[in-house]
């Protein structure tokens, strides 16, 4: 099986509503979608979104870097030999992670077609189902409630809250929250690098103060700012999730050499992919240390490698994987099956899909 063309097109989903965090506000899934073909005739899919505030990757770059400098290096190359595509995938172009992970998922996609093996199970096959938390924007507190109260009511047992744009609101948006959905339902914040340390520090002992029982904090400091996140951590009972902190596996051995948050963060666009996502992932089994999977605003293609990863990993314990079920429509026919909160995966070769719709290809 060997790579004849790589192929791009772009994939416009709408929201259901608005999703605003402290960094942006967003209306609808704009992705990068990248297609892999092959002498035999199989089809691997892979996805980007162009998400500049967190990974500076824009719709531009990750065209222009896969058009421009990986494709040449992969074109006649046997899936086979996934490690040296892996290599040569890397060496291609510097950083442009969100490119490197469309095409990287798409060749995991025809990996598992080559073996007629679904990828979850060629990387571990620890489980095939697994449970995802929903984000709450960031609003008014009251707005917050009621959107806490109706995602409870459609079966979320998480609620992931989206905090960092005013320290002494976001006490109060939490705790208008705990008391709209009580204590049955686990809490956590993501502040999206919104806080200064001691501000951080200030917040969450408020909030541990006033009994809101928060389950984690995600990247309460700015991404560069790994002594900031570990005077968080050193400072608050509530654990600590380090997310933008966490781009490659050397982000993650010098995150956990510092002690300087409690819990990991994957995202396949950070990381370039699930070659890299893996590193990871063995990494924390060594130190102990247990991750999260999450992913940007993304439509099911790349949310379906992501849930792939989970699914095959035991050291992923918690799921941030609601891109899907944010969007009004789903064009991809196939892939994981999202119903709410429970994902479930097929036992189809590759990543499952069947068709991407509307999306024309360059």
């Amino acid at each position: 099986m060997k790579i004849t063309d790589i192929k791009i097109g772009h994939i416009s989903i709408p929201l259901k509503r608005p999703f605003k965090t402290a960094l942006r506000t967003v209306k609808s899934v704009e992705d990068v979608v990248v297609k892999i073909e092959t002498d035999t005739g199989n089809i691997g899919y892979g996805e980007a979104p162009p998400t500049g505030v967190i990974t500076g990757d824009t719709t531009g770059a990750i065209t222009g870097a896969i058009k421009t400098h990986i494709k040449k290096h992969l074109i006649g190359m046997n899936i086979e030999n996934l490690e040296e595509i892996m290599i040569r995938l890397d060496k291609a172009v510097v950083k442009n992670t969100s490119a490197k992970a469309a095409v990287d998922i798409a060749l995991y996609d025809l990996f598992g077609q080559l073996y007629n093996a679904p990828v979850y199970k060629l990387l571990g096959g620890y489980r095939k189902e697994i449970v995802t938390d929903i984000t709450i924007s960031v609003n008014d507190p009251e707005e917050m409630a009621r959107d806490s109260i109706k995602a409870i009511n459609e079966g979320y047992k998480t609620l992931k809250i989206k905090v960092g744009k005013n320290a002494d609101l976001d006490i109060k948006r939490m705790k208008a929250i705990r008391d709209a959905v009580g204590f049955d339902v686990d809490l956590r914040i993501d502040a999206n690098q919104g806080w200064k340390p001691k501000e951080a520090v200030y917040t969450l002992r408020k909030m541990e103060d006033a009994g809101i029982n928060i389950e984690l904090v995600e990247q309460p400091v700015q991404a560069h700012d790994f002594d900031g996140l570990k005077l968080v951590s050193n400072n608050v009972d509530i654990p600590v999730l380090a997310d933008e902190s966490v781009f490659s596996p050397m982000d993650a051995m010098k995150i956990i050499q510092m002690r300087a948050a409690d819990l990991l963060n994957i995202k396949l666009m950070k990381t370039g992919g699930i070659h890299n996502a893996l590193k990871i992932c063995s990494m924390a089994e060594i130190y102990g240390i247990e991750c999260m999977i999450g992913c940007m605003l993304e439509s099911k293609i790349s949310v379906t490698a992501a849930v792939h990863l989970a699914a095959a990993k035991k050291i992923i314990t918690k799921v941030d994987l609601d891109g899907p079920v944010l969007c009004k429509e789903d064009p991809i026919d196939g892939g994981a099956i999202f119903n709410d909160y429970k994902i479930t995966l097929n036992d189809n070769p590759g990543l499952g899909f069947e068709k991407v719709n509307n999306v024309k290809y360059k």
